[in-house]
């Protein structure tokens, strides 16, 4: 692949969509469990975050049905804490009001995980990286391992009284996104080959982690519940995922490559979307101007 093919460095990921049943409990377990701001709301919509930072779009679905456990769609959100201490508040509030969500956490080396599902069955990870300096690439693939995280011992060095009682302050942003697909082939050569991520770790014929300027991923894609998956239909889970480039001239390059190579596009000159294999929808915006 040449380098003028490769999504810019500065690439990061937007807000993802949830089509959801029950608005107000999807609201309230994003808003007070997670931790997050309510940015907007209105017709059915609500837009939760941090500061400026769309984090999780919630819309209003209550027509559709829930996706089957072996489907392709959204495996999981993984929301990006800019210190340990931020995180502690999360996982602490969360584990709190929802103590039947939590499903594990990991120490992988570049950062520190906790998993939960949320009350529609969307997986939710949050996490901290630790500095990129400390990060260790071998011929390209990045070290990452599943290590045991204990949560009550990361709780009790990072939450004081003041994090529970401000567990709002601190930023987060959407970190990656990681998808249930069909097979990693095909996954491979269409968020590699043709949007433009780089490969940074596969675990051959179950997972493949993707991304630009040497993150350790933006992006997942993995068969362990839906191997063998075919296209989605339209059902609660994932509506959206958003991809952030730096300019407009990176979206219309992406919406030429994506034509060259034959991929139905949607596009404004600001935006640029696109079903992926499984039908999952991908959005690329433009950055706005500083």
């Amino acid at each position: 692949m040449n380098s003028s093919d490769l999504l810019a460095a500065d690439t990061s990921m937007g807000p993802v969509t949830l089509l959801v049943a029950d608005l107000d409990a999807e609201t309230a377990y994003y808003r007070d469990a997670v931790a997050l701001d309510v940015l907007h709301e209105g017709d059915g919509r609500v837009t939760l975050g941090r500061g400026t930072t769309p984090v999780i779009i919630l819309e209003h679905s209550p027509e559709l049905r829930h996706a089957g456990p072996r489907d392709a769609g959204l495996f999981h959100t993984a929301i990006l804490f800019d210190t340990e201490r931020a995180l502690a508040a999360a996982v602490y509030s969360v584990a709190r009001r929802h103590p039947g969500s939590f499903t594990g956490s990991s120490d992988h080396i570049v950062s520190k995980a906790f998993y939960f599902n949320d009350p529609e069955g969307n997986g939710v990870e949050l996490y901290w990286d630790r500095d990129r300096s400390l990060w260790s690439w071998t011929h390209g693939t990045i070290e990452m391992s599943t290590l045991y995280l204990d949560p009550n011992a990361f709780l009790q060095e990072n939450l004081t009284e003041e994090v529970i009682e401000n567990p709002h302050d601190g930023g987060a942003k959407v970190g990656h996104v990681h998808l249930s697909v069909g097979d990693t082939r095909t996954a491979r050569e269409f968020y590699v080959d043709r949007l433009g991520f780089e490969t940074t770790i596969e675990i051959p014929g179950q997972a493949v982690f993707v991304s630009a300027g040497k993150y350790h991923h933006h992006m997942a894609m993995n068969v362990w519940n839906s191997r063998g998956a075919g296209r989605r239909q339209r059902t609660l889970g994932l509506g959206q995922v958003d991809i952030v480039v730096p300019s407009a001239d990176e979206v219309g390059a992406l919406t030429e490559r994506m034509k060259h190579f034959g991929i139905d596009t949607r596009d404004d000159g600001q935006t640029v979307a696109f079903d992926d294999p499984w039908a999952n929808l991908i959005r690329v915006t433009a950055a706005p101007l500083a």
